[in-house]
């Protein structure tokens, strides 16, 4: 399968974007489902084809911190501290957007793409291929993951194709993406609880990285209902089709044939007449971030009855994984 890092792919998805036309295109977390971040007609279109909630806002990713700034009411000192330590990479900042009617309506982010909150999640992807389809469309991007939604993030071409099939425009294939997991959204947004830099979901960049840019960051409370205030909220996200189960014993289902995603603790046997194939997963955090969605993908390709998760080390470096794991589960925290 050849990359589509051809300037002419690129510039043909790019007149696709500004005519309001909808594009998988990879960064280096996971494809996004890319649409005219400025168009509400173009932005309904992703909500359609992924059966999304409007009470799920999505992230506008742009090339250049000027363009981040174009799209916002302010832009603190932290917001700047934090962009150029972290841009491009897998970090959304989250900041009130600009509003009113005297603005230009071409760096006016409509409300159905913020869910009809007055903030925006703004990212700057580390991908080549991202960033220069960006330049050459001239326009941000809204772009949620390319996938059903609550189901399992593509982090390849291919997965977008089984996900999505024909319901998109076209498909930039950039290979396979390189941390595997969704961006840490950070708001920076004031509340009456002050400005406190607010975690709504952890990702590529850790807790610990960004409190030495900024000092402490709150974690926010789960949002049941209403508009969430970032992408990933929901109790149930990230899910693959096959029943995916968490473990801290090692112990398995007492029949059928599965999977059993090792990190440290061997399955624990309870049945001979149990089925089941274990895979060793990385030990590091960041190399296992970045299989996970592979793996699972890989799981539902093979017609498993179930998943079982050797569930990995509780630390801030293994937060965006707990967090997935949890997110995708059946049940969580294990009965065994």
């Amino acid at each position: 399968m050849s990359l589509s890092t051809d300037p002419s792919e690129i510039d043909h998805a790019a007149r696709l974007l500004r005519a309001g036309r909808l594009v998988a295109f990879p960064t280096e977390t996971v494809y996004g489902l890319g649409a005219n971040a400025l168009d509400a007609d173009a932005v309904a279109r992703i909500y359609a084809v992924k059966g999304r909630p409007a009470t799920s806002p999505l992230i506008v990713h742009v090339a250049s911190i000027e363009m981040a700034q174009s799209l916002v009411a302010d832009w603190p000192e932290i917001a700047e501290r934090l962009a150029r330590r972290f841009w491009p990479g897998p970090l959304t900042l989250v900041l009130e957007k600009r509003q009113g009617k005297e603005l230009e309506k071409n760096r006016t982010i409509p409300d159905i793409v913020t869910a009809g909150l007055s903030t925006v999640g703004l990212r700057m992807p580390a991908h080549p291929v991202a960033l220069a389809l960006i330049e050459a469309a001239g326009i941000p991007l809204a772009a949620p993951s390319a996938n059903r939604f609550t189901e399992l993030s593509p982090t390849t071409a291919e997965h977008v194709r089984r996900s999505l099939g024909n319901e998109i425009d076209y498909i930039l294939d950039g290979g396979r993406c390189s941390v595997g997991i969704e961006s840490t959204v950070l708001s920076l947004a004031k509340t009456q609880s002050g400005s406190e830099p607010m975690l709504l979901r952890a990702g590529g960049i850790s807790r610990g990285a960004l409190e030495e840019v900024v000092g402490p960051v709150a974690s926010a409370l789960e949002v049941q209902a209403g508009a969430q205030a970032a992408p990933g909220m929901h109790p149930r996200h990230y899910s693959p089709r096959t029943p995916l189960h968490l473990t801290s014993t090692g112990k398995l289902p007492d029949q059928g044939r599965g999977i059993y995603l090792q990190h440290e603790r061997p399955p624990c046997r309870v049945d001979i007449t149990v089925a089941v194939t274990v895979h060793q997963m990385p030990k590091l955090a960041a190399d296992y971030a970045a299989t996970l969605y592979e793996v699972l993908h890989r799981a539902d390709a093979g017609n498993y009855e179930w998943i079982v998760v050797d569930l990995p080390p509780v630390t801030g470096e293994w937060e965006a994984i707990q967090d997935r794991l949890k997110r995708a589960a059946t049940s969580f925290p294990p009965a065994s």
